[in-house]
């Protein structure tokens, strides 16, 4: 499986920063040190240009980014503090997405070690996303003639609130939120299909909720590509997530929606979201189950085909 992923996905935060920004390496470490993505199969992304930022974001929005001028207001509503590494990291992420969807739509899968930055406006940063890559991303795609349309499966426990906003009178990109109805933003925008779920929300209700919804989502989208923010902010302890999943249930969830897009021949791109458990280590080793389960799916159904041609 290739994947963007950048060492300066990293940058320090102030003592006590709530945000896991040790999660990326974490999670880089993780992978590779178990095999699960090979060092060869590691793209590097450089940063993007404002040229590709400014298919989603305001001039004004952008000038104050590059130049540090967040009033204190915009700052506290983007919840990290400004820095130079900052701005840079989140460009740095953006095009970490969009060589994951560009990987996807030769390979029919590929990830981002981060991404999912869901809660940025085209004119705001909020909820510690400060740039919106997925919706850059699919911008410059459609831009481009690479895809005609896209599917946004955002399963993190917030509801994608800025994506949502972007692509409301998009017919070309399908936006499906399934999050806590009462958890952040308290102001929720309207995606496509939005499914607010209950507090404590656990195995049983969330799959069945997942597994009745997710079909008809891929049916009425008719995507070329799909972008999977596959948040682990619902498993049960995350600091922000008031659910119950549980890790089997993780598993389950994940392995579900990357099995519909495999067996449906979809491109699928794997991005983080969020996640906030006890420690940035143990939020890593949550975010590793989904590509762990995306190269168990895809690799056996290589290897089934293989077999399928040796016996034929």
């Amino acid at each position: 499986m290739r994947v963007s992923y950048h060492p300066d996905y990293f940058v320090e935060l102030p003592p006590g920063h709530p945000f896991p920004m040790a999660k990326f390496p974490e999670l880089h470490r993780i992978l590779t040190d178990s095999g699960v993505i090979r060092y060869a199969d590691v793209l590097r992304p450089r940063e993007a240009e404002l040229d590709l930022l400014r298919l989603v974001h305001a001039e004004a929005y952008l000038w104050k980014l590059a130049t540090g001028n967040l009033t204190a207001a915009e700052e506290r509503r983007l919840g990290i503090p400004w820095t130079d590494a900052l701005w840079r990291r989140s460009r740095l992420a953006v095009n970490g997405t969009l060589n994951a969807a560009l990987m996807a739509l030769q390979d029919g899968y590929a990830g981002n070690l981060a991404g999912g930055t869901h809660h940025a406006f085209p004119d705001h940063g909020q909820g510690f996303c400060v740039l919106n890559d997925v919706a850059i991303c699919i911008r410059r795609l459609l831009a481009d003639g690479c895809i005609r349309r896209a599917l946004v499966v955002d399963l993190d426990v917030h509801q994608g609130n800025g994506t949502a906003a972007i692509f409301e009178h998009d017919d070309t990109v399908y936006t499906f939120s399934m999050h806590g109805e009462k958890n952040f933003p308290a102001r929720k925008t309207r995606s496509s299909l939005d499914i607010g779920l209950p507090c404590a929300c656990a195995d049983e209700y969330y799959l069945d909720t997942l597994t009745a919804a997710l079909p008809g989502v891929i049916r009425d989208a008719r995507p070329d590509c799909v972008f999977y923010l596959a948040g682990v902010d619902p498993v049960a302890g995350d600091r922000y997530g008031r659910m119950a999943l549980s890790m089997a249930g993780l598993e389950a969830r994940d392995r579900y929606v990357i099995a519909q897009m495999r067996d449906a021949g979809l491109p699928l791109v794997l991005l983080l979201s969020g996640g906030y458990a006890a420690t940035p280590s143990r939020t890593a080793e949550l975010h590793a189950v989904a590509f762990r389960v995306a190269v168990d799916l895809y690799e056996r159904r290589s290897a089934d085909l293989a077999i399928g041609l040796a016996s034929a």
